[in-house]
């Protein structure tokens, strides 16, 4: 006998989850005062998470756009502050699930864009959300899907696209056992912009139709670059009074030991050489300057206010938000994620400031845009800190480190066209301005 239909199977799965959805209020709530205990959710914003808020609805049409954390909500800047040029009459609403996120966003956020903390995926949460909110659009970004927000936003006739589409080969598997679930869910986007070819396989695979689903690249490709603060930027550079500079960038646990192992290698060379080494998490400040402290290197903390002098070895960048800051000041980026298996980050961003760009192998997330980036001569990848630090004693020559630099610049130049790919799907799905 044939087994259940997978579109049956995926309506009970459903309906099951709903079920338990209906009744997570109470669990919800003790998981966020754990994860508040923890420092991982804000107290004074706890209630957000919950679908509770005093901040009133703005009149008029709103778009709710949905970023998981701090990467996926700098991508969609751009076209947020042009969807909102183009349309006077909007407001829009962002949603994130992380504190580091909500930090970055407020300064950054356009007039007329407010944010909140996406709800826990508990039925009475989202209800009491989208019952205050009450969205005219919702758009999605990369790939963090959860049922009970998804099926309630369809239920309620709001149109949802998703944009910037990512799904790692680790997410797709996850979700082919649960193929049913994944066509109720995945088949509620009227639209999907995917990063790639992978990835929109994927998602035809899983649910998505056709003809609803288009590769245009990444909206990473099209933000505008980072900023920084020109005082910041004036004072450092005074400090380091024209010495060399690289960054590691966005490193995660594992990495900064080859990280210092290639500033040793690359130091023979360049005996004036400057670290600037950027965690992914600040938290883990005091982790990474033990390590650093331990192998003997004379180092200062940007968390600390302290400023590199012309003793300094390694300046731990231990803060948030000052990225634009540090790829201004270095010639050669390692983009960290990569070393260990995390990903790998954005190329981007160093590639729209000036920088010459390293990466380790594991670069999952942006696979075709390092490989893009490798073809036109504008990245190296590395494997350990001895490939690192052979690698970025050579990019540091700087006939070297400019035609990288430069080769990154034209290779990421084409990204306009996926934000105004972007924009004009959100604009036709929007009702028209009164």
């Amino acid at each position: 006998m044939p087994g259940p239909d997978p579109e049956d199977r995926g309506s009970v799965l459903l309906d099951l989850y709903l079920a338990l959805s209906r009744r997570m209020t109470g669990v919800a709530g003790w998981q966020l005062k754990r994860r508040q205990a923890r420092g991982k959710e804000d107290a004074a914003r706890l209630p957000e998470r919950l679908g509770r808020t005093e901040v009133p609805r703005p009149d008029g049409p709103l778009v709710w756009f949905h970023a998981a954390s701090v990467g996926e909500s700098l991508s969609i800047l751009e076209l947020l502050r042009r969807l909102l040029d183009s349309r006077p009459d909007l407001h829009a609403l962002i949603t994130t699930g992380t504190r580091s996120s909500a930090a970055l966003l407020g300064p950054r956020l356009p007039d007329r864009c407010l944010h909140q903390f996406v709800p826990v995926d508990a039925l009475p949460a989202v209800q009491s959300f989208l019952d205050h909110w009450k969205p005219d659009l919702a758009v999605w970004t990369e790939s963090e899907f959860w049922p009970a927000l998804m099926h309630e936003t369809r239920a309620r006739g709001i149109p949802m696209l998703l944009v910037n589409a990512r799904l790692s080969a680790r997410s797709r598997n996850r979700w082919r056992r649960l193929s049913g679930l994944s066509r109720h869910l995945l088949g509620g986007f009227d639209y999907v912009l995917a990063q790639d070819a992978t990835t929109c396989s994927y998602l035809k695979e899983l649910g998505v139709s056709e003809e609803r689903i288009e590769v245009t690249g990444t909206l990473k490709e099209g933000s505008a670059p980072l900023g920084c603060d020109d005082d910041a930027f004036r004072l450092l550079s005074r400090a380091l009074s024209g010495r060399r500079v690289w960054l590691a960038a966005s490193t995660h646990a594992g990495e900064e030991e080859p990280v210092l192992a290639a500033h040793r290698i690359a130091r023979r060379q360049y005996p004036n050489l400057l670290l600037v080494l950027a965690p992914r998490h600040p938290e883990r400040g005091d982790e990474v300057a033990e390590l650093i402290a331990g192998q003997g290197w004379n180092m200062a903390r940007r968390s600390e206010g302290a400023l590199p002098d012309m003793h300094t070895e390694v300046y731990l960048a231990d803060t948030l938000g000052e990225m634009g800051l540090w790829f201004r000041l270095a010639a050669v980026s390692f983009i960290g994620g990569s070393l260990a298996d995390i990903g790998g980050h954005n190329p981007f961003e160093p590639a729209a400031l000036g920088s010459a760009i390293l990466t380790g192998p594991h670069v999952d997330n942006f696979r075709d845009a390092f490989a893009r980036f490798e073809e036109a001569g504008a990245a190296l990848t590395v494997t350990d800190g001895a490939t690192l630090g052979a690698a970025l004693a050579d990019t540091l020559q700087p006939e070297v480190a400019a035609a990288m630099a430069s080769a990154a610049w034209d290779a990421s130049s084409a990204g306009a066209a996926v934000t105004d790919r972007a924009l004009k799907l959100l604009l036709d799905h929007l009702p028209e301005p009164v």
